[in-house]
């Protein structure tokens, strides 16, 4: 399927904003209803979308590719302005070492979210969400001993929404 101008454009809001609800990208695509923005997705995208157990609207890994957009990332091309991630995604960019702080192991982190949080996330899971967070370009891996990370931006440049995972 050769996708047009506008649906690879549509496409790649549908990646950026995932999960997304028919109602955002009706007052982004500026249809009339909820009703055409499925209609939209049905007729032109339905090889690239699916529905999440919440009913959100997501991308599917080929959707990806083919926009070469970043799933939950809005921004231009100074980095992302906006993440839409899981709560412990958020937990972590929150409490990751700064800019000009020294990096921090994931255990490190894994400590300062279980302080900050009253949360007790197993290390796997904060490992994986810096992972994450290392794709979105807003926390950087520096190589010591063992691996390290801080945030790459200045927190107050991202806002972090948090979605249903």
């Amino acid at each position: 399927m050769t996708l047009s101008s506008e649906e690879r454009d549509r496409l790649a809001d549908i990646v950026r904003l995932q999960p997304t609800k028919n109602k955002e990208l009706q007052e982004r695509w500026g249809l009339d209803s909820g009703s055409a923005v499925h209609g939209y997705l049905e007729e032109h995208l339905s090889d690239y979308y699916y529905r999440n157990d919440n009913s959100y609207i997501c991308a599917t890994p080929e959707a990806a590719d083919l926009t070469d957009a970043d799933p939950g990332m809005e921004g231009d091309e100074d980095g992302p302005q906006v993440i839409r991630v899981p709560e412990l995604e958020a937990r972590v960019f929150e409490v990751v070492a700064g800019l000009d702080e020294r990096s921090e192991s994931v255990v490190s982190v894994l400590q300062k979210v279980r302080a900050t949080f009253d949360a007790d996330p197993d290390v796997d899971a904060v490992r994986e969400a810096l992972q994450s967070l290392r794709r979105k370009g807003v926390v950087e891996v520096v190589y010591r001993t063992v691996p390290t990370f801080k945030r790459a931006v200045e927190r107050d440049r991202i806002d972090v929404e948090v979605v249903e995972s």
